[in-house]
């Protein structure tokens, strides 16, 4: 009889017990119901014909043009090989960078839509479109990035808020989205280790990229600008002002922030991470600076200065920085020990990336077209000459098919 009492006691507690257990919140789920989305905001696709791994066109380069058309370019014969627009008009500006994945050509256009071209051919592989030509949205500054038959982005939207979409490489169809906090949010994607990163305002997000759900999020004081990047372990990210930090890619934790020096900000999309270490720009009211960071501790390695000027890009290339400033300086740096290697005053301002082809040159866009620059001669080559002349250039962007 002792013995069922103690049994019986022993059962009523276990269920009391688990009766006051705190119920755990279910994780934010992005929204995946596409019938669900406002008009604007609502994503629709036109898929034109089965996606397939073409073969890549070595000969030419995709050129972005600062008037919102996207071409490609036979460097061989100097010939325009195939061209691609948005469908209406308010779209003639590129604001925007591609991405080349397995052959296809994944372009972003300001007014919303997306287009998967065949990198051979310029023939559709489907479109879409995110919001609709009354309330359109707004996609500036975006590399889709592309993984794991998805691809991510952040848009703008005419109602004063912001989405990041995930949309199937297949035929461009919506996977999910999130309702971001800032309404003005052009920062870029960061893919990693199968979980995507994004800044809205003073906000970092990281969500599991096959559902949208939020794995963590993380709070700043000031608002966040810029990209995220990783170097294979763990996340870094800009603010708006002085402050590089490093953070935990599970958690988002802190793990060391990095002050610039006095009078200087806006390192935006001027970072890289390589070899556990990462180099970013930073922009100055007197002087602007390159800086080399070790990525596990925050410690400078090294940092170069430019005086009187601002840094616009920089992009690595076999163990050297390259970049160009404000003022048209176009330097190239020896990324171990920061040392100039060159620089020189172009006539010529860039206003794209740099690319580097096999030989001994470098190609950049200018407001004139595309300039094959001589690295020996350091001559300046107008080698595409733009048939039209557009006011108010923004940039251009360019890519090398390999």
């Amino acid at each position: 009889m002792k013995t069922k009492l103690l049994t019986l006691l022993f059962a009523f507690s276990v269920i009391n017990m688990l009766a006051q257990t705190p119920v755990v919140p279910k994780a934010v789920i992005a929204n995946t119901n596409n019938k669900a989305l406002p008009p604007s905001e609502i994503v629709t696709n036109k898929a034109l014909s089965s996606l397939k791994k073409p073969s890549l066109d070595e000969a030419s380069i995709l050129i972005y043009d600062y008037d919102g058309a996207l071409f490609s370019y036979d460097l061989e014969s100097e010939q325009i090989g195939w061209t691609v627009k948005a469908a209406d008009a308010s779209a003639e500006m590129c604001a925007n960078k591609v991405t080349l994945n397995d052959g296809v050509v994944y372009v972003p256009f300001i007014n919303g839509e997306i287009f998967a071209v065949d990198n051979l051919t310029g023939e559709f592989f489907w479109k879409s479109r995110l919001g609709n030509i009354k309330d359109q949205i707004v996609l500036k500054d975006q590399v889709p990035a592309v993984s794991n038959g998805k691809l991510f982005i952040t848009a703008q939207n005419q109602d004063q808020s912001s989405n990041i979409y995930a949309l199937n490489t297949k035929d461009g169809s919506l996977a999910w989205n999130y309702k971001l906090d800032s309404a003005a949010n052009d920062n870029q994607v960061l893919f990693f280790n199968n979980k995507v990163f994004v800044s809205s305002a003073s906000n970092l997000y990281c969500l599991d990229a096959n559902t949208g759900k939020v794995l963590a999020q993380k709070t700043f004081e000031q608002p966040i600008q810029g990209k995220p990047v990783a170097d294979g372990e763990n996340v870094f990210i800009a603010n708006d002002k002085d402050l590089l930090f490093a953070l935990t890619p599970d958690k988002l934790d802190i793990l060391w922030q990095f002050k610039l020096d006095e009078n200087q900000y806006n390192i935006k999309e001027r970072i890289f991470c390589k070899d556990k270490k990462v180099y970013f720009g930073a922009q100055g009211t007197n002087t602007s600076s390159l800086y080399a960071l070790d990525s596990k501790t925050g410690t400078q390695l090294w940092k170069r200065d430019f005086s009187g000027d601002n840094i616009e890009y920089i992009t690595e290339a076999d163990d050297n920085i390259w970049g160009y400033t404000r003022k048209a300086k176009l330097f190239q740096i020896d990324i171990n020990n920061g040392e100039i290697a060159m620089e020189i005053k172009l006539t010529t301002q860039p206003i794209s990336n740099i690319e580097f082809p096999v030989d001994d040159t470098i190609f950049y866009y200018c407001d004139a077209g595309l300039i094959k620059f001589d690295l020996s001669t350091k001559d300046e080559d107008l080698y595409y000459m733009r048939t039209s002349i557009k006011d108010n250039v923004y940039t251009a962007y360019l890519k090398i098919i390999r």
